[in-house]
C-alpha cells in the first residue's frame, strides 16, 4: 500500500495550470469590452445626475473620514457655517493645503459645494 506522494502535487499543478489557461482565454474574450470602457464607474446616480455623497464615499472619505471628522484633511462637520459655498467650490476646484486641485469635475463643483456646506 505504498502510494506515490508526488501524485497529489502533480494533480494540483495540472489543475492550477488548466485554470490559468482557461481564465486567460476568458480575459482575451473580454479584452474588447474592457478596451471600450465596459462599465463606466463615473460618479452618476441612477438618473444620470451627480451624486455628491457617492462621490465623497469614493474619493474623499480617505482624507476627511467616514463621519466627516477629518484625518489627513480637515473635518467637514459644520464647515458651511464657517465658510461660504463659493469658498468651498474654490477649494474643490483649485485645491488648498494638502487638498489637490481638480478632484471634483468643474461641472459638478456647485452640487458638491452645496452638499458639503450642508454637512452637520
Amino acid at each position: 500500500m505504498n502510494r506515490n506522494p508526488i501524485i497529489p502535487y502533480l494533480l494540483i499543478a495540472v489543475f492550477g495550470l488548466g485554470l490559468i489557461f482557461f481564465l486567460s482565454l476568458e480575459g482575451l474574450s473580454n479584452s474588447k469590452e474592457m478596451a471600450e470602457g465596459g462599465e463606466k464607474t463615473e460618479e452618476k446616480a441612477e438618473g444620470g445626475a451627480f451624486d455628491p455623497e457617492g462621490f465623497y464615499k469614493q474619493t474623499c472619505i480617505g482624507c476627511h473620514g467616514g463621519n466627516f471628522e477629518g484625518g489627513a484633511g480637515p473635518a467637514l462637520k459644520g464647515i458651511g457655517e464657517k465658510v461660504s459655498k463659493d469658498e468651498i467650490k474654490d477649494v474643490l476646484l483649485n485645491g488648498k493645503g494638502s487638498m489637490p486641485p481638480g478632484l471634483v469635475p468643474a461641472e459638478n463643483a456647485d452640487a458638491m459645494a452645496d452638499w458639503v456646506s450642508k454637512i452637520k
